[in-house]
């Protein structure tokens, strides 16, 4: 159990380390290249869902072949994503690198695969606890990436930049192997086919309430963590108090789904759920009614760091514990699938209202609306395992 938590927590580090960055290139690319704001956030949305629609296909090979292969694939795809993304001339190029290759790439790198390694390995009665750890992983990746990538993108310029990260990418091939599996068919239990899975699972009231809920906390998450930087330098701010608002949302963050997971352990996780997506909808709220100060962005930066991922270890703790760890990656994955469609809507609606009214202010709004829906959503999840009636076929 240890090496899979250590290498899991490593490799997201590295993937979603890699990511919480992007926002920091969207004015410096804009400006070399003459693009709109909305170019920039259209390949970043397509990012996002081609990372959801590719998680579920990558979840059904992690789960069948295991993750070994999935993750040296998607580390493949990263470092070549990110090369490709510095030398794109034209939107279409960067949407293809920017958006559909890294997008492919963290579907196969990041928490779904990683999450099926660990529901099968780890008890149950710690594996609410082992997410929260590999999601702080992701935390901590974010503090410790964006300050590591704004100080590349001063000194070497953006493209040399995203050349230095394409190789730091490569590095996830080699802590894959610490995920290596026996036999990723040993599954007790009541064995069942994907197609099986995957109705079951949609037909199942409280999997669609997650869903709705991963949603909005895609929304949310995306759209500030991409624009966020753009909004405090409009306001003149400068780029160092946005870099030490994403690093500190980052560190908090390792807090926020430490304390998720472990709590998830003995909590209903409905609960928990529903009020960090409360909380965030006040913390939203407060910080569009206070003077915009430092101060004011680093104490909003930390209470959001709090509630940043906290979502994720209790989500998938949460499937793990209805529908069981055989199809795990998969189920995962089509959660996330939703999660990516909000992250879609939240990264591009920014730039295209951004570029229609001058102000992200209606986003804002908008991310308030849905962290109030979030809570409701939440509640009705029941997270007893659910009851088969008849042994399904092989």
């Amino acid at each position: 159990m240890t090496q899979v938590l250590l290498c899991g927590a490593a490799i997201v580090t590295l993937s979603m380390g890699i990511r919480h960055g992007f926002g920091l290139w969207l004015q410096p690319i804009t400006m070399d290249r003459g693009w709109t704001r909305e170019t920039f956030a259209f390949a970043l949305a397509v990012q996002n869902i081609a990372w959801g629609i590719a998680g579920p296909f990558a979840g059904v090979l992690a789960d069948r072949y295991g993750a070994y292969r999935v993750l040296i694939i998607g580390s493949l795809f990263y470092a070549g994503g990110l090369v490709l993304m510095a030398v794109s001339a034209s939107g279409l190029a960067f949407m293809g690198s920017a958006g559909l290759l890294i997008g492919m790439a963290q579907s196969g790198t990041t928490y779904a695969v990683i999450y099926g390694v660990i529901g099968r390995n780890v008890a149950p009665d710690k594996r609410s606890w082992a997410m929260g750890v590999a999601a702080s992983a992701g935390s901590f990746g974010q503090f410790l990436m964006v300050p590591v990538e704004n100080k590349l993108i001063g000194d070497f310029g953006w493209q040399n930049a995203l050349f230095i990260l394409g190789c730091v990418a490569l590095a996830i091939a080699p802590l894959a192997a610490g995920l290596k599996e026996s036999d990723v068919k040993k599954v007790t239990g009541v064995q069942q086919s994907v197609g099986q899975a995957v109705r079951e699972a949609f037909a199942y009231p409280s999997f669609r309430w997650l869903m709705a809920g991963y949603f909005v906390c895609g929304f949310q998450v995306v759209f500030i963590g991409v624009h966020m930087p753009s909004y405090l330098k409009d306001h003149g701010l400068s780029v160092d108090v946005a870099t030490t608002a994403l690093a500190l949302i980052g560190l908090f963050n390792v807090i926020g789904t430490y304390t998720a997971g472990s709590l998830g352990a003995r909590l209903p996780k409905r609960y928990i759920l529903s009020t960090i997506y409360a909380l965030r909808s006040v913390a939203i709220l407060i910080f569009l009614h206070v003077p915009l100060t430092p101060l004011s962005v680093y104490i909003f930066a930390s209470v959001m760091g709090v509630l940043w991922l906290s979502t994720v270890p209790p989500t998938n703790a949460v499937v793990a514990q209805i529908f069981g760890v055989q199809y795990l990656s998969m189920l995962g994955g089509f959660v996330f699938f939703s999660h990516q469609i909000g992250s879609f809507l939240g990264v591009w609606l920014g730039g295209k209202l951004y570029d229609t009214s001058g102000s992200y202010d209606v986003v804002w709004w908008i991310a308030v609306a849905l962290g109030i829906f979030a809570a409701i959503a939440n509640l009705p999840v029941k997270e007893s395992a659910i009851v088969r009636a008849t042994p399904a076929a092989a």
